[in-house]
């Protein structure tokens, strides 16, 4: 998110905008914490995960006396246009104050990748890193000491982290909220595997999979006569972290883009990825709806896993 607030500031420096940093999330907008930008603030932060302003909920905020007060917050600072970079509950917010009249768009940032209208958010391919790297080491020590791991990614409602760094880390079956778990089958394919000599067995899962990590650890390790299951949950390590070159250069074309759509007059609209190219949604089509996750990428994973006769 660094890199597309420094985008967005410089952006706007460059047509001659004065430019204002929001500190806090919602809350701090509630609580009038607007202060200049200036570039000097910019310096260092593109490789820096996170975001510098900060972020913080506000149940103030999600009611409508809120949401006018913090309008209001905004025109006190004469602020013409305002810039919300966020998942499904920021550009929600981003679309209250539309209604009230501010002019907002929207840039999509979250590494569950579960934002309608964009084929990629920011963060994502940071936080697809993060767990590939740790499947990989996990893949080291399993095939060492002849075991079953289960690696538990972030993902409540969308299984794309789990299925991604499922397809790129080579692991053997992923565990998705979107699919309808088979623990039988599962141990199944774990039981052919071991009989075929295989020295390890990778099993990926999102923290919202109908059938957790922690209850398919004790099925496996209750009912297989095979490998012995171990659990690593990945946890917040996802969230944080440099980010990715291509994260970056995402994050510059969003934060661009986004300044682009304010100049022409652009109101209650997120900018996001279709192909190629840029594209811009209203945010009043992407609010209330979630990316579904491609079944293809699911199919593939299962084609990829596949054990030979």
């Amino acid at each position: 998110m660094n890199a597309a607030v420094r985008a967005v500031a410089r952006t706007a420096f460059f047509r001659g905008w004065e430019v204002m940093g929001v500190w806090a999330g919602y809350r701090g907008l509630l609580e009038g914490r607007i202060y200049p930008m200036d570039r000097r603030r910019l310096g260092g932060i593109i490789h820096r995960g996170g975001t510098i302003l900060g972020t913080e909920r506000s149940q103030r905020f999600v009611a409508p006396e809120g949401q006018r007060e913090a309008a209001g917050q905004l025109e006190e600072a004469e602020v013409e246009g305002l810039v919300v970079i966020g998942g499904n509950g920021s550009l929600t917010g981003g679309l209250r104050l539309a209604e009230l009249g501010v002019k907002v768009v929207g840039i999509p940032a979250t590494i569950d990748n579960d934002v309608y209208g964009t084929d990629v958010a920011i963060g994502v391919d940071t936080a697809l890193n993060t767990a590939l790297e740790a499947i990989d080491r996990i893949k080291d020590t399993a095939s060492s000491h002849h075991r079953a791991h289960i690696v538990e990614v972030m993902g409540r409602d969308c299984g794309h982290l789990a299925i991604m760094s499922a397809i790129a880390g080579g692991a053997e079956a992923a565990l998705v909220p979107e699919v309808e778990p088979r623990p039988e089958a599962l141990l199944l394919f774990l039981k052919k595997a071991y009989e075929q000599g295989k020295s390890h067995f990778v099993v990926v899962v999102a923290e919202g999979s109908k059938l957790s990590a922690e209850e398919l650890e004790e099925y496996v390790n209750g009912t297989a006569e095979t490998y012995d299951a171990r659990l690593t949950v990945v946890g917040h390590i996802q969230r944080g972290g440099s980010p990715t070159a291509s994260d970056r250069i995402l994050a510059s074309r969003l934060g661009t883009a986004a300044v682009e759509a304010l100049e022409d007059g652009e109101m209650g609209t997120m900018v996001g990825i279709e192909g190629p190219g840029i594209r811009r949604v209203p945010l009043g089509e992407v609010v209330g709806r979630e990316r579904p996750l491609d079944p293809g990428f699911y199919k593939m994973a299962e084609v990829l896993a596949e054990l030979p006769e």
